[in-house]
This record gives structure tokens, C-alpha cells and sequence, in this order.
């Protein structure tokens, strides 16, 4: 949201730095979703698993479209 709000009305030249903000936390989420995927393939509570992974996906997911989001604003103004 704070990324968003810095691509929107921020300083219009720290602009791409809001874009770079946008890629570099879309990469941390990703990056988590994938050690959580990787980190519960064992785990023999697959309710757990499962639950664990939908919260997971949720979350990748919202972090993938908020990207999409800041870039579309960031290229918007360059």
C-alpha cells in the first residue's frame, strides 16, 4: 500500500524507486511462498498443509496483483 501511495502521489521522481519497491517485495513473497511450499512437503498434518498453502497462495497472489498495480501506475508516469 505504501509503495502504492509513493507511485500515485509521491515525489514524481522517486517514481521508479516505487517500482522497484513493487518488484523487490513481489520477489520476498514469492520467494517465502516458495520456502513454505518446500518447508510443509513433509509434514504429515496435511490439513495443516493444505491450509497452510491457501493462506500462502492468498498472499502470493494479492502481492502478484498489487505489483501489477504499481507498475501500471509507475509506467503511467514515465
Amino acid at each position: 500500500e505504501v509503495m502504492a501511495a509513493m507511485a500515485e502521489s509521491g515525489n514524481p521522481n522517486s517514481v521508479s524507486d516505487a517500482g522497484v519497491g513493487a518488484l523487490a517485495a513481489r520477489a520476498c513473497v514469492r520467494g517465502a511462498f516458495l520456502n513454505v511450499k518446500i518447508n510443509t512437503a513433509d509434514l504429515e498434518d496435511r490439513g495443516f498443509v493444505k491450509e497452510i498453502l491457501e493462506k500462502s497462495r492468498e498472499i502470493d497472489e494479492m502481492a502478484k496483483q498489487k505489483e501489477v498495480e504499481i507498475l501500471e501506475i509507475v509506467e503511467g508516469k514515465l
